[in-house]
């Protein structure tokens, strides 16, 4: 069985695709980034990648044919708070236009649960999707999943964030709104068990868990498992932008997200029965379970996927390639270099950096610099890092994207998205004769620029000379070089 994904290095997609390819279909890829597909070499090599922006004209030339099944798995809430219903409608559209092409004979959509009569704009938007897909030429199914809890989901990451920051919450009244959250692994078992089967042809199936519980209930039970202390009181006049605002600023969440979250959550998400459960033979976890099971994944550090990676949740939306040659002409420039023994040590500590493990001196300015910028409407500090010691292309490292990360040739390149008057890059490299190089790179935009770099120095003199000698010795030491 041939088999498409779109989004595929989404948050669902990337856990769906290795499970695709055990279950021995021929999978093709659709990502607006190839190099941003970050899996494993032995799945690269079984996959087929076809770079393509559903929001671009429609450009059959290097689409596949021959599709037997297309999952569906593009939302766009995260990037716009205003007109993301229309890139969904237009994605939907187009995509539509492919699988024409394709010849596909069935299309799987993973939508959110909209059985109320007054939908959020996000859900309206979803069920908006559902209707344009239902005019294409091959059967559709559509699974509307509630609020789905795994390792790096954007509802267990809010939910963390709350709980683990916070021991006492004044809460706005929607936190009393009724919701039945899904496991991730149960979305997932749903998703692989419905291409080809005629009997959810044309039909839309509610999935979700067993407990139907409020907001409020969920941080509640977060709290219990996590054996935190948790008081919360709801006050009824908290405006929505100001509820937007406390979680931009308390969770990992972006703002944009944040609203368009905020919107939702006045909206009862409820099946209304559980007819795939049963016509597939799945018994769907309880809420606690998929904490416990989130927690075993994060513990062993084996997150497959987290939405703080995706592009959406930073500055850059798409074209990130083009920052990759790091310029030279109109720059700034912070560059050391030191001699070290071996550097393997030296590359494990270079992977590791940022996250929990922070930046080797003055995480307390580096925490600083992350709340100015979080005040000022950017990513802040607060998404950390997927992996411990894991690093790939695309990646996010607190309020810096991954644009290189070889080991083979000693290279890692970061990218800031952070605001500031300017674009800033930090390198380092291990040449061939076990030279360490750091350099920070700043390209200003205008007098405020090069205000900013130079009233930085006395910092950058300080963060990054003891960053080089703890990455270079694994302690503090007077470089020579």
């Amino acid at each position: 069985m041939r088999v498409l994904i779109t989004g595929a290095n989404g948050y669902i997609g990337m856990r769906l695709l290795p499970l695709l390819i055990d279950n021995g279909f021929d999978v093709v890829c659709c990502v607006r980034d190839k190099n941003r597909l970050n899996v494993p070499p032995d799945i690269l090599q079984q996959i087929e990648i076809v770079e393509i922006d559903f929001l671009d004209a429609v450009d059959t030339i290097n689409f596949p044919k021959d599709i037997d099944v297309a999952y569906y798995l593009i939302h766009s809430m995260s990037s716009s708070t205003e007109d993301f219903d229309r890139k969904e409608a237009l994605s939907a559209e187009n995509f539509n236009k492919y699988m024409v092409h394709a010849n596909t004979k069935h299309v799987v959509y993973l939508s959110g649960i909209v059985n109320e009569n007054q939908l959020s704009k996000h859900l309206q938007s979803r069920k908006n999707v559902e209707t344009i897909l239902y005019k294409g030429k091959p059967a559709i199914t559509v699974l509307r999943a509630g609020i789905i809890v795994g390792s790096g989901s954007s509802s267990f990451e809010i939910i963390r964030d709350l709980c683990e920051k916070l021991p006492f919450m004044i809460t706005p009244k929607w936190v009393n709104t009724k919701t039945q959250p899904i496991g991730v692994r149960d979305v997932l078992r749903f998703l692989i068990n419905v291409p080809l089967n005629e009997a959810t042809y044309n039909q839309s199936f509610d999935i979700a868990g067993p407990n139907v519980i409020t907001y409020k209930e969920m941080l509640q039970l977060y709290a219990k498992y996590r054996k935190l202390p948790l008081y919360i009181i709801t006050v009824p006049v908290m405006t929505p932008k100001l509820s937007s605002y406390w979680l931009y600023f308390v969770t990992s969440t972006s703002y944009k997200l944040a609203v368009n979250l905020v919107d939702s959550m006045g909206v009862p998400v409820v099946a209304k029965d559980k007819k795939l459960q049963d016509l597939l033979g799945l018994k769907p976890m309880t809420y606690t379970k998929a904490l416990k099971l989130a927690f075993i994944s994060i513990k062993q550090n084996q997150v497959v996927s987290s939405w703080k990676d995706s592009m959406v949740s930073g500055r850059f939306k798409k074209d990130l390639e083009k920052y990759i040659s790091v310029p030279t002409n109109g720059c700034l420039l912070d560059k050391k270099q030191v001699q070290i023994i071996a550097p393997t040590p030296v590359l494990e500590r270079i992977w590791s950096i940022g996250g929990e493990t922070g930046w080797y001196y003055g995480d307390w300015m580096w925490k600083i610099r992350g709340y100015i910028d979080k005040v000022f409407g950017g990513v802040g500090l607060r998404r950390g890092r997927t992996h411990a010691n894991k690093i790939d292309s695309g990646d996010v490292i607190d309020f810096w994207r991954v644009l290189v990360a070889d080991k083979t040739k000693k290279r890692l390149l970061l990218f800031a998205e952070m605001r500031l008057p300017g674009e800033a890059w930090l390198e380092f490299k291990i040449d061939d004769n076990n030279v360490l190089h750091q350099t920070a790179t700043f390209r200003p935009k205008g007098l405020a620029g090069r205000i900013y770099w130079f009233s930085m120095l006395p910092f950058h003199y300080f963060i990054f000379n003891k960053m080089m000698q703890y990455i270079a010795f694994g302690r503090y030491s007077k470089i020579t070089t």
